[in-house]
């Protein structure tokens, strides 16, 4: 068998995978981060199979029984041992810093659920704090005033506490109560959406130029609502004590993560508010517990050599070189686990008041602002302090394939793979511009390069993760949007070519994308999509495309997907090369061979048999018609236009997506005809609503702009005739689909009677039978499915329209702006 290659490596899901199925594997990635979470998971377990521990500890476990340490239990075990060496020193130099809580009778005073605690010392698990600024009145100028999100601290289990912000002496205190938060406590300070916020002092508004103005100055700060401490039985939140703020003052580093956020990006807010370096992400606290865990994971090696030379008689690690490679390592996973570490400890945490914990930054990929964050504890072992994370590599490793073939792993531009085939191809590329992923990896970058850079000297050997060679659209980077596209597009192609090239031929190449479709004005006034540029991509590197399968690859209940516009599917791309004597067709022929060929692969997408449903969700079956429908276009090695001019990939999608709509519609029209078959007028989850409206080459954003469709939360539907403006202007209207013209013929209808339509008739000249085709259609539809209401509006509307049609007729032509 041939091995398999995945030259977009990333996480490196998809060269695990191979190697659980026995090939050997091969990842590479231009992101240095990217090829050391892939060197860990195929490369390093594999190499030290069913190797026992080095650590005194494991050793003398197994001299009292006869131990067999097997595949990568051994080297776990390491991870885990020399990881706790790592949080008991860090214990001894900074553990001062992390005092804990006593209860004392004036802390029980009027809360009766601190009873139990009375005179105990509890540990403190995390501070909870808001971000201050000046308060703009100035009868308050010199008092830095909370921008909170909310004062509620929780609402698990159904007891509850909250922050209650008490004005006194000319300031304000926090107090923390138990029990249900009212209404007030859950809007903390906030002023509507964004950064607008209103002083607790005055009531005056706080805008968000104000605050990035402060934040630039260097004046926001930070204030203590509320301590978080561990009880028996779960939480126990305390008053923000000014002895807890104490450690703070303590805490001081002399080394600092280095280098600069990427300046004026929309996936990294907190620049804007004057937090420009990566050092700037942490409080002083945090950056000394970071710098003191990465100054002693720096030391695991030489200890575990120690370790090695001192306590094992006889080794199975012959000779220095291996001996160095192992506790190289070791030292890497405590390393990763480190960077998982400053995920949950940097001042851009959320507090989680549903499940009492905290999150972490990188919930989506992005770095977003964060007004209320949490500081956590990482010295006790809650999930996100080092003890934790160092359990999770640990386990993780045992997860990986010990027993497989090792894995080779290489840090390359995906433009210039160096042959070596032919391979199985795989891979989850790069999705236009939705992900800076470079950006993004320079924040655990930082942290990983000090530790392993004289372990790693070619990986870690820049001071940040390389940009320009990436394969992401930044218009911030390469001269504007248009440029960045077509820059996307033609190093898409040379990696798809290069792909191709080192295919083996008895096998397809399947590609993961899931990009989420959103629309981009090019020069030329056409509209492009990410999806079709990929699309364009493939085809013009000498692929046919033989399939476009939706998978549900994303869960709706991850962070990124809880009420917001968040994907639920990819797409699987089944690709294979094509022939180098391929024909060139007209367009004619196209056509004629998709109506041949949609049907009967239509067919086989739904045909339900043995009482087993359709191989194809109804959602997805847009999407999944696209794969035989490219397959014909791809094929070819050109399809001609009357003009002599090559069809394009967004034609050939609209060829293929009018076969299944059966009329000729816009894009748009089309996703809401098929939307509306799916739900009605009812609500659907836009990870759905995306994937058809890319299937049907518009987006969501796009039919929300167009006025028909509501999209917020995560919810889309569709918008009913009775909810369009009454003030619509079609001359104006920069997109009119035809969904909307019937509707508001409906409306207009159903208001004004036959004359009121006869205007709309007159102002919608060119799309009024396009209006009549679908009002038939959707009648049809809505008896079949029992819209008996929805129906008859568009039943009167059908048979009133020869009266509608002599209404027009003596009517004179509109005038730019008028209507009624």
């Amino acid at each position: 068998m041939p091995g398999l290659q995945d030259p977009f490596a990333g996480g490196g899901t998809i060269p695990l995978e191979a190697q659980r199925l026995g090939l050997k594997a091969y990842a590479s990635d231009l992101n240095p981060v990217a090829v050391l979470i892939n060197k860990a998971m195929i490369e390093i377990p594999p190499t030290y199979c069913d190797c026992p521990p080095v650590n005194p500890q494991s050793r003398k476990k197994s001299s009292l029984v006869d131990w067999e340490w097997k595949g990568t239990e051994g080297l776990a075990e390491d991870v885990r041992y020399y990881g706790q060496w790592v949080r008991d020193e860090a214990l001894k130099q900074i553990g001062h810093m992390y005092p804990q809580v006593e209860i004392t009778p004036k802390i029980v005073q009027g809360r009766p659920d601190l009873e139990e605690y009375q005179g105990q010392k509890l540990t403190v698990i995390a501070w909870l704090w808001a971000r201050t600024v000046k308060s703009p009145n100035p009868a308050f100028s010199n008092i830095n005033v909370p921008l909170a999100s909310t004062f509620v601290l929780s609402t698990k289990g159904g007891r509850g506490a909250f922050v209650s912000p008490v004005i006194q002496d000319g300031g304000y205190q926090f107090v923390v109560m138990s029990g249900k938060p009212p209404k007030e406590a859950k809007e903390g300070t906030k002023a509507g959406r964004g950064g607008n916020f209103r002083c607790i002092m005055s009531g005056a508004p706080i805008g968000p130029q104000y605050i990035r103005s402060e934040g630039v100055a260097g004046r926001m700060e930070a204030r203590l609502m509320a301590v978080v401490a561990e009880g028996n039985h779960g939480r126990v939140y305390l008053d923000p004590l000014d002895f807890v703020e104490e450690p703070l003052l303590l805490a001081n580093t002399d080394w600092f993560p280095e280098g600069h956020l990427p300046a004026k990006h929309r996936a990294f807010t907190p620049t804007i508010y004057g937090m420009t370096e990566w050092k700037d992400l942490f409080t002083r606290r945090q950056l000394s517990a970071m710098s003191t865990f990465a100054h002693l994971i720096s030391c695991v090696s030489s200890k575990i050599l120690y370790d090695h030379s001192e306590h094992l008689c006889s080794s199975h690690l012959k000779g220095s070189h291996l001996q160095e490679s192992y506790a190289r390592a070791v030292t890497t996973y405590i390393s990763l686990a480190l960077s998982k570490v400053a995920d949950y400890n940097c001042s851009l945490v959320p507090w989680y008041t549903k499940e009492d914990r905290p999150g972490h930054l990188f919930s989506q990929q992005a770095v977003p602002m964060v007004w209320d964050f949490t500081e956590l504890n990482p010295l006790t072992d809650i999930g996100g302090t080092l003890q934790k994370s160092v359990k999770i590599v640990a386990d993780a490793i045992a997860g990986c394939c010990p027993h497989g073939i090792c894995g080779v792993v290489s840090q390359a531009d995906a433009v210039q793979l160096s042959g070596g085939g032919p391979f199985v191809f795989s891979t989850d590329p790069p999705y236009y511009d939705n992900v800076p992923y470079a950006d993004l990896s320079d924040f655990f970058y930082t942290w990983l390069r000090p530790v392993l850079r004289k372990d790693f000297p070619e990986l870690f050997s820049t001071i940040s993760t390389p940009k320009l060679e990436e394969l992401v659209a930044t218009p911030e980077r390469h001269g504007g949007k248009d440029m960045a596209e077509q820059l996307f597009l033609s190093r898409m192609e040379v990696a798809l070519r290069r792909i191709r090239a080192d295919a083996h031929p008895a096998f397809p190449t399947t590609v993961y994308y899931a990009f989420k479709q959103s629309e981009t004005d090019s020069s030329k006034g056409t509209i492009s999509t990410g999806w079709e540029t990929f699309l364009e991509a493939a085809v013009r590197a000498g692929f046919a495309i033989h399939g476009t399968w939706p998978m549900r690859t994303e869960r709706s209940t991850r962070s990124r997907g809880l009420g917001s516009n968040a994907l639920a599917s990819s797409i699987v791309l089944v690709c294979r090369p094509r022939t180098d004597d391929s024909l060139t067709v007209s367009r004619r022929q196209f056509i004629r061979e998709l109506n041949s060929t949609l049907p009967l692969a239509l067919d086989a997408m739904t045909r339900e048999t043995e009482g087993l449903h359709s191989p194809v969700a109804p959602v997805d079956l847009s999407q999944a018609i696209i794969g035989p429908g490219m397959a014909v276009f791809s094929k070819y090695a050109a399809v001609l236009e009357a003009d002599g001019s090559p069809m394009t990939v967004r034609t050939a999608l609209q060829l293929i997506n009018r076969f299944l709509a059966e009329d000729d519609f816009d894009a748009d029209t089309q996703f809401c005809l098929h939307w509306f078959e799916q739900c009605g007028w009812e609500s659907g989850k836009f990870g759905d609503a995306d994937t058809l409206a890319r299937a049907k080459g518009t987006s969501v954003d796009g039919v929300k702009n167009s006025g028909v469709l509501y999209s917020s939360g995560g919810n889309v539907r569709l918008l009913k005739w009775a909810e369009y403006p009454t003030d619509w202007r079609p001359q104006t209207d920069q997109r009119l689909p035809v969904w909307e013209v019937l509707h508001q013929l409906v409306r207009v209808f159903s208001t004004t009677g036959e004359t009121g339509a006869g205007l709309v008739f007159v102002a919608v000249q060119s799309k009024v039978e396009a209006a009549r085709q679908l009002a038939y259609r959707l009648y049809t539809l809505c008896e079949r499915t029992g819209r008996a209401e929805d129906a008859r509006a568009y039943n009167e509307l059908i048979t009133s329209w020869t009266g509608i049609e002599s209404a027009a007729a003596k009517e004179p032509a509109l005038k730019q702006g008028e209507l009624f």
